[in-house]
């Protein structure tokens, strides 16, 4: 189209998502991955004659137009730095990294001075239908028609387009996803420790804790450096995440500690700040006998009462952090959307949080799973502290291997529900 070519660098799950739609609208694209992989990936696009596999980013970069580079935001530097200076003159490049700090910072130093820079970001996973999901665009330093083209090109996604800074996209992305995943993290670093496959456990079956499972085991079945890179590079997501550990582990001691007053107390402020009447833009409330649809287990005659430490200390951390979570619904994932709707279930259903609040004092049946909960917590926020990229991926692979058997089901179950659960939190 219009004589123009796309360059992608780093051809991974995301990369490819990119290729292929890129490609289905017409435009040509031109790909490339680490040179061992070169067969394969030219085996597999054999098929789309619109996609022509190069054996790496130099031969990529000096004759693609608009240029993305899909790799790990840890590595991001090192590879603009190799392929940058290859850059077809006049070319525009961008990122689809999730942290844009260290992302821009590297353009700045390696490209050349002629080349503009428009950066991007799917926010959601290569498996979730991109048609109305949010694409943040960041025109970081380019003219107008030069915006133009990429919004051109973007367009074949069907995604909302987002306007914004490096600095912005990173404040929300951390707003809205970086607790996110420490929580279910944290979920299923818990259930390793104690030896558990929830889905076999009655009280772990139907209602919110379906939402738990499905949506803890479909990040354990992605790629670490997918929440490592967030997690660790955006200074605003090392700040939450220790607030989550914080949250989680000071609710847990006045669960401990019989404090039912001052327990119930911060629970409700917590809530207050959070859900305050009329926040929410619409209804964004789910039911269990929806929630149920979605079980990997037999749903058992009765409900366990549960204390969801895992949603009180998320309100916890937001209100502690001054979030107020709908603010950034227009440039949230699935995953988010679902975590808010789940929470904001909770909290705003009496009843249901009083019982919450009594279970979490007179009730033992999950202080075990708390223990190990808080224990995760506080070691993911370490981990994400240190900057420790090794020790998160043996953490995440570690816990990915225990609960592999049941990815395919989880993620076609987990489809189903956030197709289902999106339509209700639109």
């Amino acid at each position: 189209m219009d004589n123009i070519s796309v360059g992608i660098i780093g051809m991974g799950d995301m990369g490819k998502m990119y290729a292929r739609k890129i490609s289905d609208a017409g435009w040509r694209v031109n790909a490339c991955d680490k040179v061992e992989v070169y067969d394969q990936l030219k085996e597999s696009f054999a098929g789309r004659n619109n996609v022509h596999i190069y054996p790496n980013g130099h031969l990529v970069s000096r004759i693609s137009d608009y240029i993305i580079y899909s790799v790990e935001a840890e590595t991001i530097d090192k590879v603009v730095a190799q392929y940058g200076p290859s850059t077809k003159q006049g070319a525009i490049v961008g990122g689809q990294t999730s942290c844009k700090a260290p992302e821009i910072a590297a353009f700045e130093r390696h490209l050349p001075a002629d080349v503009e820079i428009i950066s991007c970001h799917s926010l959601h996973g290569p498996n979730v239908d991109s048609k109305g999901q949010p694409l943040a665009i960041i025109d970081h330093r380019a003219s107008p028609t030069s915006f133009s083209l990429v919004e051109k090109i973007l367009s074949c996604f069907g995604s909302k387009h987002v306007y914004l800074t490096a600095e912005a996209h990173d404040r929300i992305t951390a707003d809205t996803q970086a607790v996110t995943h420490a929580a279910f993290l944290s979920m299923g670093t818990a259930w390793h420790a104690n030896n558990q496959f929830p889905w076999e456990i009655n009280r772990y079956v139907g209602g919110i804790e379906n939402v738990k499972i499905n949506v803890t085991l479909r990040i354990y079945s992605n790629k670490w450096h997918v929440y490592a890179g967030l997690a660790i590079l955006n200074p605003s997501a090392k700040k939450q995440i220790r607030q989550y550990a914080e949250s989680v582990t000071e609710l847990f001691k006045l669960m401990l500690g019989g404090h039912r007053e001052a327990l119930e107390k911060r629970i409700k402020t917590a809530g207050g700040a959070v859900f305050k009447a009329g926040c929410s833009g619409g209804d964004l409330l789910l039911r269990d006998e929806v929630l149920d649809r979605f079980s990997l287990g037999k749903v058992p005659q009765e409900r366990t009462p549960n204390n969801h430490l895992s949603l009180l200390a998320m309100v916890d951390c937001w209100w502690k952090l001054g979030i107020v979570p709908y603010d950034h619904m227009i440039c949230s994932t699935p995953l988010f959307r679902l975590w808010l709707g789940v929470t904001e279930y909770l909290f705003r259903n009496p009843s249901l949080l009083d019982e919450v609040i009594n279970t979490a004092i007179e009730d033992n049946t999950f202080r075990s799973d708390d223990l190990e909960f808080t224990f995760a917590a506080r070691g993911w926020s370490d981990c994400v502290s240190y900057g420790d990229f090794s020790s998160y991926r043996d953490r995440f692979e570690q816990i990915q291997s225990y609960f592999a058997p049941r990815f395919p089901e989880a993620t076609r179950v987990g489809n189903e529900m956030i197709k289902t659960i999106l339509e209700k939190t639109k």
